[in-house]
């Protein structure tokens, strides 16, 4: 398997992970004999998005507007009892429980909006909580499913964790949903209220950047990288260059299809333009927040905008077999403003 290659850098921790199953052996026993809510009380924010599409940086966004209960770093540990993660996590770092500053700042070091490959630094920076996500759906990696694998999603299991999750944090709970963003439709039906932040970026960009993360990530380029779009059983066997626009495009063109029936529940917004201008983009969310029934606060506080480092960093050769691979798949000539 892909996982089994990863550069030793990027390899799980084995100590770790017999710790965390123990305490969350223990915790999750706990927590599942407490009266907690059931149901959602606010709308569910899941961004999705291609690989390397600017998801992690939207998240970190949200965190940073400190409005949202966004899984942490530290909240991942406790994927099993996320309830008292989330209080073992506000008691650690929410300075109203900072008595005499005697746990002084843990969160002084950190970098709000800084990540590599999708992985962020700090207790408090955004995690991909898939271990969360697994134990309420069949599939492990972020794939598309079948219709007999979404039967099998624990619905009232799944509803009660976010419910818990917001109950510690007294927020609406906002996640990366890319370990299920080819079955939104099935996601909106266990969470009705739903907000789809669908993020795409200039599909050259996206592209190059993908094929980087998996020299980064494994060491060369044939392994395959992140999510599984539905076609990828006719994209595994192709050239690496093939296989990551088919990757780039399916994930864009699987996520507009889903998200074209239900424009209540879908915010769309380019990569670019979120940078450009944040402000903008967090008006738009605050409307479509307002029509599922939440209320976020106006004006924007956060920062004006981030920069953006796209530029075109392969040889002639690899340029034109980008462009040659998406324009096969969409049609369409692409246009390079950094080209030069």
């Amino acid at each position: 398997m892909e996982h089994e290659r990863r550069r030793e850098v990027f390899k799980r921790n084995d100590r770790l992970e017999d710790l965390l199953n123990e305490l969350n052996g223990t915790l999750g026993s706990a927590e599942a004999g407490m009266d907690l809510p059931k149901e959602p009380r606010f709308p569910v924010v899941f961004v999705v998005g291609a690989p390397r599409s600017g998801t992690t940086l939207l998240m970190q966004w949200l965190a940073a507007t400190g409005l949202f209960a966004v899984p942490s770093n530290l909240l991942s540990r406790f994927y099993g009892a996320p309830y008292l993660g989330g209080r073992i996590q506000r008691l650690l770092t929410d300075p109203v429980f900072n008595y005499k500053d005697e746990l002084g700042d843990p969160v002084q070091h950190t970098s709000a909006f800084e990540s590599h490959i999708g992985k962020t630094k700090g207790m408090l920076q955004p995690n991909e909580f898939w271990y969360f996500w697994r134990r309420f759906i069949p599939n492990v990696d972020p794939e598309w499913i079948t219709p007999e694998q979404e039967a099998r999603i624990d619905i009232i299991g799944f509803r009660a964790g976010v419910a818990a999750i917001e109950a510690a944090f007294d927020r609406p709970f906002a996640t990366k949903g890319i370990i299920l963003q080819y079955n939104l439709a099935a996601l909106q039906r266990i969470f009705p209220r739903a907000l789809f932040i669908h993020t795409y970026r200039h599909p050259f960009f996206n592209i190059q950047s993908l094929l980087k993360a998996r020299q980064q990530y494994f060491g060369e380029e044939r392994t395959w990288f992140s999510v599984k779009p539905k076609e990828y059983q006719q994209l595994k066997d192709l050239d690496p260059v093939q296989q990551v626009a088919g990757q780039v495009y399916h994930t864009q063109v699987g996520i507009e299809v889903e998200l074209a029936g239900m424009p209540r529940n879908a915010l769309s917004i380019a990569h670019e333009d979120f940078c450009s201008a944040p402000s903008a983009f967090y008006l738009r969310l605050a409307e479509k927040l307002a029509v599922l029934g939440h209320q976020l606060p106006v004006p924007y506080t956060g920062p004006d905008r981030f920069g953006v480092h796209d530029k075109v960093l392969v040889d002639a050769a690899r340029r034109q077999a980008i462009l040659t691979a998406w324009k096969g798949l969409s049609g369409a000539d692409l246009s390079l403003p950094n080209a030069d």
